[in-house]
């Protein structure tokens, strides 16, 4: 029942009123997230007001002018005025004004939970240590093909409140532990931890609070996927609970997995049903393998068509400088793998295609240098002496980088990515693969690790 002061104020005020009930949400940090949190409020009637520690914080100029800003630093004042705050992602939860607010039983929640609470519509929550920009975008192109109303983002690309004026039918969501952090009780229709290794403890100090702060996204979860290969993304939920894994093994009736032929042939398999040879895909590695096959258990969780699946993985060509599939010349395939910036990143690239490529026989060409940033670089001498057949160097560090993988393969300086290219093309032939992974930063040659990678796909286009 209405208050007679709610029925004076709509008359006077409008309808927006009934949603303000005169409450202050007050928006900690601008930025992309921050920036649809106020606009999205303000446009559900709420008063807003917005705090960043930095004098012109980004996205200022794109918020209503009545909203009340304070910046240059956190208000404290205005922080103990809210009936909420809301946090960006990027700001620590334990920052003395926010801990301030906590103890004045002030909430502080995600614009997560904010999305949460003003819809009704499915979401499918994606997180983990490493993927989950490849899986949300590929999950997405999935949905898309099955012909459902999908708006994706929250951590990649678009900020989740603002995708609420595209009126999906479904949300997926990418989304880090920082904004799990301060989101509770999410209610995803179906949620993943795709793998969790040691990341971000700077801020939440130790693996168990990282692992608890990613768990989170399976608060009221209504089926689950987890990683088989990682016993760390299993959740404890109610045994009701539908669960279904992915892992790179045999998998067990209705689970999704991979079986082998005798000629090393690899198939991404439903149970004992072989669906997709990993060839038959442009990404290739077998993360990647692992990234499709979580994509396929997410989409049988929200009723997607298996053959509409299959079909995007075929066409699919991996996330912009992340193992990219730039065209295959001769046989040979090239791949840009440019954000490959350390020797981590590097060895999951040139590990995954070489064993992809290795039952035709094929082998690596690798091109890799730049700033090595004081890394051991032998660390990848395994791995260059069991794919490889060339190892181009280019970069500041080529002579640095040779001392350190000397007798592992064929090694080849150059002193541009152009001939870098080149003499790839030179040491290749068909079923080959050549993989720009440089395991290095890019300062040294270019404006960036992107515009490293936009000069290889350049190279490898004019290529005869």
């Amino acid at each position: 029942m209405l208050t007679f002061w709610q029925f004076e104020n709509i008359a006077k005020y409008g309808v927006n009123m009934l949603i303000q009930r005169g409450g202050l949400k007050v928006v900690a940090g601008l930025g992309i997230s921050g920036v649809a949190a106020v606009n999205f409020l303000h446009k559900q009637g709420y008063r807003v007001a917005v705090t960043d520690s930095r004098s012109i914080p980004p996205g200022h100029d794109q918020i209503p002018d009545d909203v009340e800003t304070r910046f240059g630093q956190f208000d404290q004042a205005l922080l103990l005025q809210a009936e909420e705050i809301i946090i960006s992602p990027g700001l620590d939860p334990q920052l003395a004004e926010i801990q301030a607010a906590v103890a004045q039983g002030i909430p502080v929640v995600s614009e997560i939970q904010i999305l949460r609470r003003f819809t009704d519509k499915p979401i499918m929550a994606i997180t983990g240590s490493n993927a989950k920009s490849t899986v949300t975008t590929l999950i997405g192109l999935m949905a898309q093909a099955a012909g459902v109303k999908v708006a994706v983002g929250g951590n990649l690309g678009r900020p989740a409140l603002d995708l609420t004026q595209d009126d999906p039918e479904l949300y997926i969501l990418e989304l880090s532990s920082f904004q799990l952090q301060t989101t509770s009780n999410l209610a995803a229709d179906v949620a993943v931890v795709l793998n969790i290794s040691e990341d971000h403890l700077d801020r939440h100090g130790d693996m168990f609070a990282y692992h608890t702060a990613k768990h989170r996204i399976f608060q009221g979860v209504k089926k689950v996927v987890y990683n088989r290969d990682d016993s760390l993304t299993r959740p404890l939920v109610p045994d009701v609970t539908p669960m279904q894994s992915f892992g790179l093994n045999a998998p067990d009736m209705n689970q999704y997995g991979v079986l082998k032929d005798t000629d090393g042939t690899l198939w991404l398999a439903r149970g004992r049903e072989r669906l997709l040879k990993s060839s038959d895909m442009y990404m290739q590695g077998t993360h990647n393998v692992a990234n499709a096959l979580a994509c396929l258990a997410l989409g049988e969780a929200i009723g997607l068509p298996l053959s509409s699946m299959l079909e995007t993985l075929k066409t699919f060509k991996g996330l912009e400088h992340r193992c990219e599939f730039v065209k295959e010349q001769h046989g040979v395939r090239y791949y840009n793998d440019s954000k490959g910036t350390n020797i981590g990143a590097t060895l999951a690239a040139l590990e995954g295609l070489g064993a992809a490529i290795e039952p035709q026989q094929g082998k690596v060409a690798i091109i890799l240098g730049g700033q090595g940033k004081g890394q051991d670089f032998s660390a990848l001498q395994n791995a260059l002496s069991k794919y490889a057949k060339v190892a181009i160097l280019i970069g500041e560090d080529q002579a640095l980088i040779e001392q350190a993988i000397k007798d592992t393969t064929t090694l080849i300086h150059a002193d541009s990515l152009q001939q870098a290219v080149e003499l790839c093309q030179q040491h290749t032939q068909a079923h080959d693969v050549v993989l720009l992974s440089p395991a290095c930063a890019s300062f040294d040659m270019f404006k960036s690790y992107t515009d490293r990678g936009h000069q290889f796909v350049k190279c490898v286009n004019t290529l005869a």
